[in-house]
């Protein structure tokens, strides 16, 4: 399976955690990062198209300023960002050069990903970045996010690139092996292949104790939701590790590798279904349910049976069945005061080409 899924990646996303980039007293481990940058740069030698998606920025700014744990107020943590990300970036520019490589640096907003332009042009900057041999560095623009400078962290970011790409394959280099069964106990052991992501899946997955990082395992579970549903392979692996990527891409039992779905979702359908705050909510009974997921029809108004929030025409809603569990997201041909109104005809609410189902 490894080998079906890993033989032919040519455009690679790495995503590089606060926790193998940064010391025990905050600061860029300079060590660290220049293994990892090697391995990039090995890659890029191989000939492939390396997108790096590096977190650090907050933490190298929290050794400067002196912080010992992660500010709670938003302000801190943008001085703490302004500050660790110039050196963040002068540092990888500084290491990649002694490779012969070129870095660009990318700061996202989910903004710039949400509105359908923007994203079209942050998709084509990148390719272009990737079509001259630069190396993009994407980090999100802490200083100037005003949502607690959330995707919610560099886990989906990372995978949200994927999927704006698309990409061919995300390696998420963590401080840890992979996903681990039985944690903590004398039956621990590393999952190699993970070809569902269910409700036991999550439960193996807790947040983080690290004064500098925000998600832990359970945020690149959520991650793993977006790329294999984009049809996209994910490996988490442990990023302390000389030559974990090479491994990886030899299709060697590295990490955790979580299988995509069978069909990569066009771009369009990507945007729909990773890039949105949905605004509301429509409930249907099951067989509007088994409709949508099963007969590839759109949302007829008999189908629904509760309309949550406030939207208008052209948003993104969640699509719920009856037990509240979210099973597509579409965009709404109606805003929400006429669905509620329930005298809409047999007419479309939710077009089946806008539509995207999850699970």
């Amino acid at each position: 399976m490894r080998n079906d899924l890993l033989s032919n990646v040519s455009r690679l996303v790495v995503k590089l955690g606060t926790g193998v980039l940064t010391n025990a007293r905050k600061q860029p481990d300079m060590g660290q990062i220049r293994q990892l940058v090697a391995q990039v740069a090995e890659q890029r030698r191989a000939g492939r198209e390396v997108v790096l998606v590096t977190s650090g920025a907050v933490g190298a700014g929290m050794g400067a300023l002196g912080y010992t744990a992660r500010p709670a107020s938003l302000d801190a943590l943008q001085a703490c960002a302004a500050v660790g990300q110039s050196r963040l970036m002068a540092t990888y520019e500084k290491l990649f050069s002694r490779h012969g490589l070129h870095v660009g640096q990318v700061l996202l907003t989910h903004d710039d990903l949400e509105h359908h332009a923007r994203h079209l042009n942050a998709r084509h900057t990148l390719l272009t970045l990737l079509r001259c041999g630069v190396i993009p560095i994407i980090n999100e623009n802490d200083t100037i996010s005003v949502t607690e400078l959330k995707f919610g962290d560099n886990d989906k970011l990372s995978a949200l690139v994927c999927a704006l790409l698309p990409a061919d394959l995300l390696v998420i280099l963590t401080t840890v092996d992979g996903v681990v069964a039985n944690f903590g106990t004398e039956e621990a052991h590393l999952l190699p292949v993970i070809e569902r992501i269910d409700s036991e899946v999550e439960k193996l997955a807790g947040g983080t104790s690290s004064a500098t990082a925000v998600g832990g395992m359970s945020s690149k579970i959520q991650a793993a939701k977006i790329v294999v549903r984009a049809g996209i392979p994910l490996v988490i692996a442990s990023g302390w590790k000389k030559g974990v990527l090479r491994r990886v891409l030899m299709a060697e039992e590295e990490g955790t590798l979580f299988v995509p779905h069978d069909h990569k979702l066009k771009g369009r359908k990507r945007w729909i279904a990773f890039f949105h705050h949905p605004k509301g909510t429509l409930v249907v009974d099951e067989g509007a349910k088994r409709a949508l997921r099963e007969g590839n029809k759109s949302l007829l108004p008999p189908g629904i049976r509760e309309c949550e929030g406030r939207f208008n025409a052209g948003e993104v809603v969640r699509i719920c069945d009856l037990s509240g569990g979210e099973f597509a997201r579409g965009i709404t041909r109606f805003p929400a005061t006429d669905i509620r109104a329930g005298k809409l005809a047999r007419t479309e609410v939710v077009h089946r080409d806008d539509l995207v189902i999850l699970l």
